[in-house]
């Protein structure tokens, strides 16, 4: 395995140059989610110039770019995960390559995913006769909104077959981490995503006779205090969750109690059975407010992403081979999951991988604002870094013991 690292080590130094440019493409081109219709042309003409054996773009209706890169000799199969889709923000960075689409940016780092999975199917069109089975490049739009479920209806609608994938791995930029450092952690790493909304309802009056009316500023108000206490109050205080109300709409003059209020919020917790016992307990709590006061209540819960759960045989495996590739001490182990979500959860519901954290901070070239920042930014000096973890994961896996996997 010494000689194979050093080999993807170098293969993708050699690209760095052009890893630099497509990520530069995309992040001056950025599209939000599920419109990525640019950038899937993009990556599918590049994989396709490499020489992938299959290309299947338009996966399942949508603008996911599906391709495979065949090992020469049969064996498992195993997937690398990159997401797309732009984020609704205004970029201040300054940069040469800052977004030219007004209002749109890769604030978020999907460009240099893209742009990294691209890299690592380079590397292994090159590297075919170091492994045997087949790697699966899986290029999601839709990650960034919760109700365009790009990872729910990719694996609905078959991803994970044909061949079917045995374990699955995803980086992520992280300018938490130095440049040239990864990190994951065992099981829960990110959080569920879930939204909700609430429709209070009264009776209209003027706001010299409450008496006349059903107030629904007043429901409203004491229902997200209430909404509050279901964390503090019926989730067990060692297992973490956030209920937030972020948006609230009501009323249209200071004289007058409005007919209705709405508000709307999210759930995060990192437990499964957390995640499925909250909705029933926010219900009782809105609808007998409601009542309370004499008014009515429209609950509404849309279930988004779970929580992002690493499995234990497959990060051992990770964490081994990254310090093969990388050496010990620029493999870290996070201490606390995030409570952020990320939709490469849906994908290990359904079989073995882990998400992984890509460093990209460097003060010198101030690429230190956090994620969904108008002024973020990447050392791109990460870029051969994921590359090469990316494939090496890749090949490592598919020439690893039999003892090893399902």
């Amino acid at each position: 395995m010494e000689e194979l690292k050093e080999l993807i080590l170098r293969s993708s130094l050699e690209i760095k140059e052009e890893l630099i440019r497509w990520r530069r493409h995309i992040h001056m081109y950025p599209e939000l989610s599920g419109r990525e219709f640019n950038t899937a042309e993009f990556v599918a003409e590049k994989l396709k110039n490499f020489g992938v054996d299959e290309v299947i773009e338009n996966f399942a209706g949508s603008t996911a770019v599906v391709a495979t890169v065949k090992g020469e000799k049969p064996g498992g199969c195993v997937a690398l995960r990159a997401d797309m889709d732009a984020l609704p923000t205004e970029e201040k960075t300054g940069k040469p390559y800052a977004s030219r689409i007004k209002g749109v940016m890769h604030s978020c780092g999907h460009d240099a995913h893209t742009a990294m999975l691209l890299g690592a199917a380079k590397v292994l069109c090159k590297l075919r006769k170091e492994f045997k089975g087949s790697v699966k490049l899986i290029f999601q739009p839709c990650e960034e909104r919760h109700d365009c479920k790009g990872a729910q209806w990719l694996v609905e609608h078959g991803v994970l077959e044909n061949p079917r994938v045995e374990a699955i791995f995803a980086l992520h930029v992280y300018p938490e981490l130095p440049t040239g450092y990864v990190g994951t952690r065992f099981g829960p790493m990110l959080a569920s995503a879930d939204v909700f909304k609430v429709v209070v309802k009264g009776k209209s009056t003027h706001a010299s006779r409450p008496h006349q009316g059903i107030d629904p500023v007043l429901i409203a108000a004491q229902t997200v205090n209430t909404l509050h206490h279901v964390v503090s109050r019926y989730v067990d205080p060692l297992e973490p969750a956030v209920l937030t109300v972020g948006k609230i709409r009501g009323g249209f003059a200071e004289n007058i109690i409005p007919d209705e209020v709405e508000f709307e919020g999210t759930v995060r917790t990192l437990s499964h059975q957390v995640r499925d016992r909250i909705p029933k307990q926010m219900e009782q709590a809105v609808k007998g407010i409601a009542a309370a006061y004499g008014g009515e209540c429209e609950f509404e819960f849309q279930w988004g992403t779970p929580p992002l759960i690493n499995d234990k045989e497959t990060t051992a495996f990770a964490v081994e081979k990254m310090k093969e590739l990388l050496g010990d001490e620029r493999v870290v182990i996070l201490e606390k999951p995030s409570m952020g979500g990320e939709d490469f959860s849906v994908y290990l519901k359904e079989v073995p991988g882990t998400f992984i954290r890509l460093g990209v901070r460097n003060e010198e070239k101030d690429t230190v604002y956090p994620l969904h920042n108008s002024r973020f930014d990447i050392d791109e000096d990460a870029l051969p870094i994921g590359t090469a973890v990316e494939a090496y994961l890749a090949i490592a896996w598919l020439n690893r013991s039999p003892k090893l996997g399902k």
